[in-house]
């Protein structure tokens, strides 16, 4: 099988990533043309706006639809290269960003905060959620490590273990929540379901500040990540210190997922089907497999993003669509890893 080139996949889902930013931008109620949004887009360097175009199209651009693609982008890219490392150190390819209970953490998180404003407490929603899903999420990490690692070592299987122990006791926490929340019920469940309704430039600058350093410092490791699928022995042997570098590269991971929930709300299946799907077509490799993950996992989510945006009469949450896409595709996966197993 011939060798996948860098030089070829890289630039390719780069320049697909740009022109479905710019199609994007230009879809909506208000249709905008190509054009149009270059000429906006060079304003912003300090170009002069042709008088011919509508002086509202600029605030369209740059204060609601490009805040919003670029949080889908960010997302999508963050979600899936967290799951090239939960797949690859977990060595199970069906292991996703939320596998260690991150999603519950931040779910759990989210819910006591909107239950807090329900009940009066006089803080700014916008910075209250988003702050108390990534400390929620944080903190489960924290726990699932704890609980997972008696020893120096971490095991794959006690690692999944305590993750699913954790999101069953957080589970019950936000039905709770939910219970006492009552009629106020959909604003937990709407965001639960992830969204990028609303979403604002500090939303964006979180979102680079966070998972663009994760995803090169994960890149930066790709030697060790292709390694450690070997499995411990052979890692060891190479001179690596497994448990250190796998407990670093889940944390980096972890915490990457924890700020993209934060911001969108739980946004399944991204982080399961894209990495899976860029393996297959590209091979084990981590050093190519990181960048086009991410790239692709950016052209994905903001795809959804756009088609719940304009092309459905009602705007569906996020996280329905992927899960929709996602739910057939992951039970494939599924059938064709039994048959495997099954016929070797």
């Amino acid at each position: 099988m011939k060798k996948p080139n860098p030089l070829l996949w890289i630039p390719s889902l780069l320049a697909i990533l740009v022109i479905t930013i710019i199609l994007a931008a230009g879809l909506g109620y208000i249709s905008i043309s190509v054009s149009n949004i270059c000429h906006i887009l060079l304003s912003q360097l300090g170009w002069t706006l042709p008088e011919t175009i509508d002086q509202s199209y600029p605030f369209v651009i740059m204060d609601v639809r490009l805040p919003r693609i670029l949080s889908a982008v960010l997302v999508g890219g963050g979600l899936a290269v967290s799951g090239c490392v939960f797949q690859s150190i977990l060595q199970n390819p069906l292991a996703d960003p939320y596998t260690l209970g991150i999603s519950s953490g931040a779910a759990f998180g989210a819910s006591l905060a909107i239950i807090m404003l329900i009940f009066g407490l006089i803080l700014p929603a916008a910075l209250i959620i988003p702050l108390f899903a990534f400390v929620g999420a944080v903190a489960t990490l924290y726990v699932v490590f704890t609980l997972s690692s008696p020893s120096a070592r971490l095991s794959s299987n006690s690692l999944i273990l305590s993750g699913i122990i954790v999101s069953a006791i957080l589970s019950a926490g936000i039905s709770f929540i939910k219970f006492l929340a009552d009629e106020q019920v959909n604003a937990i469940i709407f965001w639960l379901m992830g969204s990028f309704i609303g979403k604002t430039w500090p939303d964006v600058i979180l979102l680079i500040v966070m998972t663009i350093p994760c995803t090169i410092l994960i890149l930066v490791h790709h030697r060790e990540l292709d390694i450690m699928t070997f499995g411990d022995r052979a890692s060891d042997s190479l001179g690596i210190d497994t448990a250190s570098v796998r407990k670093r590269l889940l944390v980096i991971a972890s915490l990457s997922t924890a700020i993209c929930v934060s911001v969108s709300g739980i946004i399944g299946f991204v982080g399961l089907i894209v990495p899976h799907l860029m393996r297959m077509i590209l091979g084990p490799g981590n050093r190519l497999l990181i960048p086009c993950s991410f790239l692709f996992g950016c052209i994905m989510l903001l795809c959804a993003d756009t088609i719940t945006r304009v092309f459905l009469p009602t705007e569906l949450p996020i996280g329905v669509l992927t899960a929709l896409i996602g739910g057939p595709i992951f039970c494939y996966i599924f059938r064709k890893n039994q048959l495997e197993r099954w016929r070797s």
